[in-house]
């Protein structure tokens, strides 16, 4: 039985230290998880540069039940040894919310409130591994675990979250179904989800970006995308009419991460009736809204965020299922030990061309200003 537990503390903005805590006792009703592969979400990034209180970043985590108690494991259905997915959520269980699957409206996950939520909970509470960026992590009773299925590689299985965002946005709150047409602006590891799932579904969809995404727009291409549109040389108006036949899109999606053209674009290439869905942070007011143009067209307006626990399932038999080739979506994989380089990597400071970027404490270290991309 392992006793010291070795983590990657973020305890200062983009400041990491390798530290070792006592690995927490099983209660009955929790366990703990041994960490296979996490993936580094944009979130890590945005909370390692305001880092206040020391905490465990990532919460995009696939691992093996390695201690659980008899409580526990008769209400989950699981035992030690068991692969599962895991959410970021640590809900209550209780409130009307929650017992829709929608945890992330849950109160009690919400951090910013004292709530418990993985990968953005301090040290100081205890038993402290409250991220993935550690050999094991603490099974808290509420945590929301997801079976996987052993013949998916780690770094696959670690991408389980954000593609669920993408069958959440597509299917659950759009409604997109067999033979419509989807437009998704920004080719960011959310949108390449929005395109898994919109594919699956079984939507004709075009992807949009510019000439700085030019190749995750080609990555996007690979992974199924029917038509890609590089705004910076190309018209979009016109690549929607087009690819429509003048019917324009029956859903657009901005996952862009800022500005406001994107938005404004977005009620341009809806068709009447349609919807747009905005799914991306900006950080700024848009004053340029055509209410008229949304009230004349009967669009659609949604604002998205987070999955639920219907979407995580459809995302790991998408992943599971193995139409598409997901291990794409994987640009850098890292070690334990290099866990400031791989939230560098994915904020865009360190490797170049990031796009999904996963830690394995298991993984032997690689030297600073390399990477690997294994397929497991």
């Amino acid at each position: 039985m392992v006793n010291q537990v070795l983590a990657a503390v973020a305890w200062a903005p983009k400041q990491t230290q390798l530290r070792e805590f006592l690995r927490p006792e099983v209660p009955q009703d929790g366990g703990v998880l041994q960490v296979e592969t996490v993936g580094v979400c944009g979130t890590d990034v945005a909370n390692y540069a305001t880092v206040r209180e020391p905490r465990i970043l990532g919460h995009h985590v696939v691992g093996f039940v390695s201690g659980l108690g008899a409580e526990a494991s008769r209400r989950w259905g699981l035992h030690e040894g068991d692969r599962v997915a895991m959410e970021e959520y640590i809900p209550c269980g209780q409130c009307k919310e929650c017992r829709r699957g929608r945890y992330r409206a849950c109160p009690f996950t919400d951090s910013r409130r004292g709530g418990l939520r993985y990968g953005n909970t301090p040290i100081d509470v205890p038993p402290a591994l409250w991220g993935g960026f550690a050999e094991y992590l603490y099974l808290h009773p509420n945590a929301v675990l997801h079976r996987m299925p052993a013949h998916v590689p780690s770094v696959e299985a670690a991408m389980t979250l954000p593609i669920a965002n993408g069958f959440e946005w597509m299917d659950v709150e759009c409604g997109v179904r067999f033979g419509q047409t989807v437009v998704i602006q920004g080719p960011g590891q959310q949108g390449l989800a929005c395109l898994l799932a919109a594919k699956s579904l079984g939507a004709s969809v075009m992807v949009v970006g510019r000439q700085s995404s030019r190749h995750r727009l080609e990555l996007a291409r690979q992974l199924g995308a029917d038509a890609i549109v590089n705004v910076t040389h190309e018209d979009l108006s016109q690549k929607v009419l087009d690819f429509t036949g003048g019917d324009l899109a029956d859903v657009v999606i901005d996952v862009t991460s800022g500005g406001s053209d994107p938005v404004k674009q977005s009620f341009d290439i809806v068709r009447r009736g349609g919807t747009v869905a905005l799914a991306a942070y900006k950080h700024q007011t848009i004053p340029a809204w055509d209410v008229d143009q949304v009230v004349a067209k009967s669009v659609t307006v949604k604002g998205l965020r987070g999955h639920s626990h219907r979407s995580v399932e459809m995302a790991i038999d998408c992943i599971a299922d193995g139409r598409f080739p997901i291990h794409l979506l994987n640009s850098h994989h890292f070690s334990l030990q290099d866990t400031d380089l791989a939230l560098r990597t994915a904020g865009g400071e360190g490797e170049p061309n990031p796009l999904l970027v996963a830690v394995s404490p298991g993984l032997a270290q690689v030297k600073k200003g390399r990477h690997s991309n294994p397929s497991s």
